[in-house]
């Protein structure tokens, strides 16, 4: 039984598994879905690429290639977010696809005037000029470059996506339980399908403005903002620490035995900023 759902998520071959699945999701597009457009009779298109494969491959795509992305990609991409979990049910995400309009173009351009003062500011603030960031081929320097290429060209982004949340009770830190999930999978979906895409902030600091754009009601909590589109790069590797940082077994700090990475781990050295004992970051 095991094998059999591995193998409906790893290839697009028909089995018996696939075909109780497929139909079961097309009876519950019948009886409940009110749109009729004709994506609603296309089955979603199933990736060759292996679950835990995609899983350590799926990097943040900060550069796009400038297509668009198919509505049947872009139905598939979503379908696959809205079967995430979430607290009892409730499904309180709610996702803001902006591609090719005039209202997606504002929208645009008013988060990437953000992205702008954003990274400009942490670019002078974090010293991405200073140390090994005057060695042009460090990485402190590679990412300053991607990040304002990124920012620069944010305005034009095939995909803009705003992840939110409707509230039904009062702000809790354990609400973006019921949102982020989604956004993996999202992502997780676009990478299946040949897409990548990252998550920000830069929307933060002209919400306001954003949600009389968009018409987006006062209880919505706009979660982050994903830009998604065609890589010019490619996913790979992800870099991480060693797992045995992250993995302890009965107590804080104590790593288990069995938390070794596997051949071929590709390693860095970034992680969260240390602190001295008057808790200031180093």
């Amino acid at each position: 039984m095991a094998q059999q759902s591995v193998a409906l998520l790893n290839r697009s071959g028909q089995t018996s598994s696939d075909s109780r699945f497929q139909h079961n999701l097309n009876r519950r597009v019948v009886y409940m879905s009110s749109n009729n457009h004709p994506l609603g009779q296309q089955p979603v298109e199933q990736p060759i690429i292996p679950l835990l494969e995609g899983l350590a491959t799926t990097r943040a795509i900060r550069r796009y290639k400038d297509e668009a992305i198919p509505e049947a990609h872009l139905r598939d991409i979503l379908f696959s977010a809205t079967r995430a979990p979430s607290g009892s049910n409730r499904q309180p995400f709610r996702f803001l696809v902006l591609t090719d309009s005039e209202k997606a173009a504002q929208a645009k351009a008013l988060i990437a005037q953000s992205a702008q003062d954003i990274w400009t500011e942490k670019e002078r603030n974090d010293g991405y000029t200073k140390g090994s960031g005057s060695n042009p081929d460090s990485p402190k320097s590679r990412m300053a470059r991607t990040m304002r290429e990124y920012v620069g060209h944010f305005g034009s982004v095939p995909v803009l996506i705003l992840p939110c949340l409707i509230r039904y009770r009062d702000p809790d830190p354990m609400e973006g339980a019921s949102v982020y999930p989604a956004v993996q999978n999202l992502l997780l979906a676009a990478r299946g399908l040949g897409y990548g895409g990252v998550i920000t902030g830069f929307h933060r600091p002209v919400e306001a403005e954003l949600k009389t754009l968009l018409e987006i009601p006062d209880d919505v909590f706009v979660a982050c903002t994903l830009t998604l589109g065609k890589p010019q790069g490619s996913h790979g590797p992800v870099r991480r620490r060693p797992l045995d940082e992250f993995v302890f077994t009965d107590s804080w700090g104590s790593s288990a035995h069995w938390a070794v990475d596997p051949p071929g781990t590709r390693f860095t050295s970034a992680g969260p900023p240390k602190k001295h004992k008057d808790n200031q970051e180093v």
